[in-house]
């Protein structure tokens, strides 16, 4: 189990696991892998202890409940936890500022850095939500399916993606 603390793990390995995660989605959830609808699941729960009528809207009320949409939850409670004990096992926790973001963007202050990341986090999200998918569900789970849909949404992010890290890091 040495792998486990190298400080990166082969990009080949960890696609081929992650590939291989559609598998038991599909046979034991009847889902594809994804977690931006997991974002409607708790958004929509939790709105529905201040409006309990949030119920009645169809698009909320479908990510409410059942296990498809709490499995979502689970995958990027995992995720989070994975990334956790992958950094302190390989010994290289980051905390403080990167060094990538204090070139791009400078060393401000936690608080403008956590707005910034709230912020993007929430652009990103939003863009997910209107595709109908993540990177994940529409990179992974689309393009294993073959999904036409998913290819152009893939294209489209990493464009979005490549013109963005230029105005980021203004090399345009």
């Amino acid at each position: 189990m040495s792998f486990l603390t190298k400080r990166a793990w082969s990009p080949y390995a960890a696609g081929i696991v992650v590939g291989l995660l559609q598998i038991p989605a599909f046979l034991f959830m009847q889902t594809a892998l994804g977690t931006s609808s997991s974002y409607v699941t708790i958004s929509a729960n939790l709105a529905s202890f201040v409006d309990p009528s949030i119920t009645t809207i169809k698009y909320a009320s479908n990510h409410m409940s059942g296990a498809k949409n709490w499995w979502q939850v689970a995958l990027i409670a995992g995720i989070v936890l994975g990334a956790f004990v992958s950094s302190r096992l390989s010994g290289t926790p980051r905390w403080g500022v990167s060094p990538v973001w204090a070139k791009a963007m400078g060393a401000h202050s936690p608080a403008r850095r956590y707005f910034m990341a709230f912020l993007g986090g929430v652009i990103m999200v939003f863009g997910a939500r209107i595709a109908d998918g993540c990177t994940s569900g529409h990179g992974v789970s689309g393009i294993a399916q073959l999904a036409v849909g998913s290819f152009i949404a893939v294209t489209a992010m990493f464009g979005a993606g490549i013109i963005a890290a230029n105005l980021i890091y203004k090399r345009v």
